[in-house]
């Protein structure tokens, strides 16, 4: 089986085809078209000036993954070598989402296929099974964290999700967003953090940890942020210390992260713990996540399997929302033979 998925959501015009063989998935091609020099001059993304880039860009984008999965994909498209199309529906850009559905509307037409729409975020999930050999088990939890979305999410199965917490105010991606432009360090915050964090003493500035005793799974971090800022204008000499103040911020994050994540897991009795979101791209994070999970569980027999996305596959990207199509319309048709209910929008 091959699929062709789409993906449109934000600043990144993407498309991939996946092969299904014995249950697996292995991408053929991926290809993501980035804006982000375009947006820089803006300090943040421009829906509008999105949209007319996804419009440029996006059948560029698909003759490519086509000609580069198979020289005869491009040829068969038209003939049968795409069983289905998956594209992104939403959460997103509006105007950045009608290009990609629009044009997954065209080619399905054009080449008789059927299309399904999918859940970005359930995309970023399933971003774990991508050329996975050993795939999370069920009951598993999924810590999403991206520039809009910080939420811990439960699977029980495959498309049956229950949002367990997220966050009140700012996502994490967000957070580093304007922690960077408090900081001046320019636009996407997140990459710019953490280059700086590397250099820097994560003790060396004091910071909140919001929420992180709270009786509950919700998350905040607009404090966080303001805490940085508040602390700077104190601070005559705080430009010479630009590493501490984000090696501290982004320690603040992956505590309250880790915390949460872990008392879910405990809570709940996963098998499984994944990370995913363009934060999960985050090397701090994906290792010290990493090692909680396995500090946290060590007097357990079975002990949950911690899973992270190759990094090409934190960020927006196609291939995660193939994959995520390909398990939507596979379980779909069994649930409702067992009247199992499938959340196709995360509860959202």
């Amino acid at each position: 089986m091959y699929i062709l998925g789409i993906e449109t959501s934000c600043d990144e015009t993407a498309a991939s085809i996946i092969e299904i063989k014995n249950g697996k998935i292995k991408v053929l091609s991926n290809i993501v078209s980035s804006q982000i020099k375009i947006h820089q001059q803006y300090g943040g993304v421009v829906p509008e000036v999105a949209a007319r880039n996804h419009i440029k860009n996006i059948m560029s984008v698909i003759e490519k993954v086509l000609s580069k999965s198979s020289p005869s994909l491009l040829r068969r498209g038209l003939e049968g070598g795409i069983d289905f199309i998956a594209v992104t529906q939403g959460p997103g850009l509006i105007c950045a989402l009608l290009v990609g559905t629009e044009t997954a509307k065209t080619l399905a037409y054009v080449w008789n296929k059927p299309i399904i729409g999918v859940n970005h975020l359930a995309g970023h999930i399933y971003s774990n099974w991508v050329n996975a050999d050993k795939p999370p088990r069920f009951p598993a939890l999924a810590l999403i964290v991206s520039g809009g979305h910080t939420e811990l999410i439960l699977m029980a199965g495959h498309f049956r999700f229950k949002m367990l917490g997220q966050t009140r105010d700012d996502a994490v991606g967000e957070a580093f967003d304007k922690v960077a432009k408090i900081l001046g360090l320019g636009y996407p915050g997140g990459p710019i953090v953490s280059k700086y964090a590397k250099e820097g003493n994560s003790e060396a500035i004091k910071m909140p940890r919001p929420m992180i005793n709270d009786n509950n799974l919700e998350f905040s971090f607009s404090g966080l942020k303001t805490s940085v800022f508040y602390q700077i204008q104190k601070d005559s000499d705080w430009e010479g210390k630009i590493p501490d103040y984000c090696a501290s911020f982004q320690q603040a994050v992956i505590d309250v992260l880790i915390a949460k994540t872990l008392k879910a897991a405990k809570q709940y009795k996963v098998k499984s713990v994944m990370l995913s979101g363009g934060v999960a791209a985050n090397q701090e994070l994906r290792q010290q996540l990493g090692e909680a999970v396995k500090l946290g569980f060590k007097t357990q027999l079975d002990a949950p399997s911690y899973h992270i996305p190759d990094l090409k596959y934190t960020t927006d990207n196609a291939a995660m929302i193939a994959a995520a199509g390909y398990f939507l319309q596979r379980y779909k048709k069994s649930a409702l033979q067992k009247k199992i209910k499938v959340d196709c929008n995360l509860g959202l």
